[in-house]
């Protein structure tokens, strides 16, 4: 892996070998403009503002960039849903109110909060600009003139240094009216949203964002048509958007050379749990869990690994036998799980999965909206037999019922927080059921007093 000097040519064209979303990382002050011009930042810019915009949602397109907040959904093809008026179309009183001549809006989705999703945020603090740069391109590609970033409010570090890069932008004339001397006209607002997991859905962003409480829409319409405000809107994740500026630098035949033919390019792994050195690791989609390992020094003390999260603890979970799925959005879907986004918790020997299983479905108990029965009532129930039978007081009938109710809420709910908070149940009984038939076994006594941790055999 070549490591970059800072000294490159005028044309900056990243190479395949050299880390792309967290190359700068580890300079001192990454933060700042300065560096990230030093490393080629802004380039992009220039070449996307001499571009033709429905050229630069083409190469957006064809580069094969799927959304990294967890769906995939093609990035360029979300772009492309936003409409525009045809060609000599001009606005008259019969069509003013027509969505192709509504203002257009960028919102990046920011509101990391998911159980071991941890990518977004460290990206926002050292490379801040790289998110904005991405934010003006994309922008200029889909005709908007207004973009705001929802922020996970408790993530205050962050939320700091936004506002610092944004300010820099500004004053380095990357923002603001005519923007590099094109007439293309840009704000960026950094909005620090309550602390509520459902806005992570996009719809339910969007009326957070609108001053109503985060809750989802119906579906549809799409954001695409009505989104924030009513007007036409893509919603992206932090990761996409800051992927776009390497596309524009290096082209989608560059692009395509790392990853696989359906999920082409890098990505940030995030390793949290039982490993030796937890943290983010970039690699090319279809990485396998057993090559992150070995970037990652192993499994903790060596002990050995039991069972593990693909993209966070709203997807299938995944054991020893799955360390060679390549961690791609076929990949992961083929072997039965999601990619997520990519937040990989590893649990060695010593984790019990019903315990694990109750504490993810405690938080989306506590964190569910209310809209809709299913989610609402579900989730208190599951949450409740769980905690019940890691305290040793479960009977054999618990995991049908566990079951039963997970299928009620699969695909019922309101929005897809419902569907994910079955998977990591479904799954755990699925490949450890044994472990849920041990708790139905076992009746605490009064000499026994060591507490349900231990109980449900938590380390």
């Amino acid at each position: 892996m070549t490591q970059a000097d800072g000294n490159e040519p005028e044309e900056y064209r990243p190479d395949p070998l050299t880390p792309v979303l967290t190359r700068r990382w580890l300079l001192p002050e990454s933060w700042t403009l300065r560096h990230y011009t030093e490393l080629g930042g802004y380039a992009a810019l220039e070449t996307a503002l001499a571009t033709d915009p429905a050229d630069l949602v083409s190469l957006v397109k064809d580069s094969g960039l799927r959304g990294r907040g967890g769906a995939g959904f093609p990035t360029g093809m979300k772009w492309s849903f936003i409409p525009q008026p045809k060609p000599g179309e001009e606005r008259t009183e019969a069509n003013r109110d027509a969505p192709q001549f509504k203002p257009k809006y960028l919102v990046v989705n920011a509101d990391e909060g998911e159980p071991g999703t941890c990518k977004d945020t460290p990206l926002m603090m050292a490379d801040p600009h790289s998110l904005i740069e991405g934010c003006i391109i994309t922008s200029y590609a889909i005709r908007a003139n207004f973009c705001a970033i929802y922020i996970r409010g408790e993530i205050v570090h962050a939320i700091r240094r936004l506002h610092f890069a944004v300010r820099e932008a500004y004053e380095a004339g990357h923002l603001g009216k005519d923007i590099h001397g094109t007439g293309f006209d840009l704000d960026i607002v950094v909005h620090a949203g309550a602390g509520a997991y459902i806005c992570g859905e996009e719809t339910a962003l969007l009326d957070s964002l609108e001053g109503r409480r985060g809750q989802p829409r119906l579906k549809p319409p799409f954001p695409a048509t009505a989104g924030l405000y009513a007007a036409p809107t893509v919603v992206n994740n932090v990761e996409t958007i800051a992927t776009v500026p390497s596309i524009v630098a290096g082209g989608k035949d560059w692009f395509r050379t790392m990853g696989r033919e359906r999920s082409p390019g890098p990505k940030i792994y995030s390793l949290s749990g039982h490993v030796e050195r937890p943290g983010q690791y970039e690699a090319p989609l279809g990485t396998t869990l057993r090559q992150l390992l070995e970037m990652a020094g192993g499994m903790k003390d060596g002990i050995p690994l039991k069972f593990w999260t693909p993209g966070g603890s709203s997807t299938p979970l995944f054991t020893d036998e799955h360390l060679d799925v390549p961690l791609d959005f076929e990949g992961a879907a083929e072997a039965g799980s999601m990619l997520g986004t990519t937040a990989l918790m590893i649990f060695n020997e010593t984790v019990s999965v019903p315990w694990a299983v109750m504490k993810w479905t405690e938080f989306y108990e506590h964190e569910s909206c209310g809209k809709c029965t299913p989610c609402r009532e579900g989730n208190y129930w599951l949450a409740g037999i769980l905690r019940r039978m890691n305290e040793g007081r479960g009977t054999e009938s618990d995991i049908d019922t566990l079951l039963d109710v997970c299928s009620n809420v699969l695909g019922r709910s309101f929005c897809a927080l419902g569907d994910g908070a079955v998977s990591p149940i479904t799954s755990g009984i699925k490949y450890f059921r044994q472990e849920f038939l041990d708790l139905c076994d076992r009746q605490p006594t009064q000499a026994d007093d060591r507490g349900p941790a231990v109980l449900a055999g938590a380390h």
